[in-house]
């Protein structure tokens, strides 16, 4: 088994699931034995490593190499977790080998791109070659919940000319991405026995009125002026929850909304776009109530310009052909960056449409080819 892929099967035994909110508990939670391995392996390599305090047993990685008389810096971005298991049919923290393929969780999104990554750091500190970006690398943490790491990172680093942010691409360069917001709507009610309901007030048939007029606004988005590139924005009830017993009027009903943003948009103007159509469909909002958002997820909107040229064939040097630029549906920790005023692209091997699935695999053809492209990236950048 060649360095790389022993590298990432390492990487894929060792469990950083992200609760995503939930109340859960276990080993397998959070990214703390990931960091210790992580932080262990860039000492043991002779490589200054620091710890960014986020969260409570969450912490960044940064780890630095400065290259002989460079002009810029480049941030390579990858975070730690992964989401959680549940439904997967492989052993999920075992990875497997099997004609070309690494099966685990997080083997894909993104793993492979933190192999690719740790090694195309470590050849630039030994090599040094002339001529080349400084390179800060970062380990961050809670990208898939509410990029509690990326946030944090954002707001403390300066000096970063270019972020390039590991993420399934097939390879291709993404320089722009759709944003997100989340938030929970809730209907209250006055509960009462079933067998009397005129008594109460039932929650689930208040926020029923909400949901119909969210399937409106939903359609209505799709018809809007699109992105060039990512199409319109959107927006979904994901999930609904209220009631205790079949024979209590229910008094409270709860739903979680995603509103997909594209360039322009803001958290708090898709909030209050909602607010105004259910105000326009419904006359009042009695009853109801907004929580404040848990994801403000940025969209992302690189302008490349000079970057192009020096990209694509850092990345056609590695890979042997051009790579796409692409825009994608889904957020990044580039966004949070690039609304602090670094500017980002993301690029990783493996497929999105792997990531997150019930036998997450990973090309390591491509994992090969990305070790070689960040390398060369970070050369040619300088």
């Amino acid at each position: 088994m060649d360095e790389l892929t022993r590298l990432l099967s390492e990487l894929v035994s060792i469990p950083s699931v992200n609760p995503m909110g939930r109340a859960l508990s276990g080993p397998e939670l959070l990214e703390t034995r990931l960091s210790a391995y992580l932080e262990s392996w860039f000492r043991d390599r002779g490589l200054h490593v620091q710890r960014q305090p986020v969260a409570p047993g969450r912490d960044n990685l940064l780890a630095r190499y400065d290259a002989p008389d460079a002009r810029r810096t480049v941030l390579f971005d990858v975070h730690q977790d992964t989401v959680p298991t549940d439904g997967m049919t492989i052993p999920p923290f075992e990875p497997r080998v099997e004609v070309g393929k690494l099966y685990g969780r997080g083997a894909c999104d993104v793993k492979a791109s933190m192999a690719a990554m740790l090694l195309a750091f470590e050849r630039l500190c030994r090599e040094r070659p002339q001529g080349s970006a400084s390179v800060v690398l970062a380990c961050t943490v809670d990208e898939e919940f509410t990029h509690l790491g990326s946030s944090k990172l954002a707001e403390t680093q300066s000096g970063i000319d270019l972020a390039v942010v590991a993420e399934p691409t097939q390879l291709n360069v993404v320089h722009c991405h759709k944003g997100a917001t989340r938030w929970k709507i809730r209907a209250r009610g006055v509960a009462c026995h079933s067998s009397t309901p005129d008594r109460g007030v039932n929650a689930i048939y208040r926020m029923a009125h909400v949901v119909a007029a969210l399937a409106d606004l939903a359609r209505d988005l799709s018809r809007t002026p699109p992105h060039p590139i990512l199409g319109p924005p959107s927006l979904s009830v994901g999930r609904i929850e209220g009631g205790l017993s079949v024979n209590i009027v229910p008094d409270a009903c709860t739903i979680e909304i995603d509103r997909r943003m594209i360039p322009g948009e803001t958290p708090s103007g898709c909030i209050e776009q909602v607010r105004k159509f259910l105000v326009g469909r419904l006359g009042n909002l009695d009853g109801v109530e907004f929580d404040p958002p848990w994801v403000r997820m940025p969209a992302l909107d690189t302008q490349l310009g000079d970057w192009v040229g020096p990209l694509s064939e850092a990345v056609q040097g590695a890979t042997g052909r051009a790579p796409e630029l692409i825009g994608v549906p889904f957020g990044t920790d580039a966004g949070p960056l690039g609304a602090a005023g670094i500017p980002g692209v993301v690029f990783g091997p493996g497929d999105i449409a792997q990531a997150h699935t019930r036998d997450e695999w990973v090309e390591l053809d491509q994992v090969h080819q990305a070790a070689e492209a960040y390398y060369r990236i970070a050369c040619a950048l300088g």
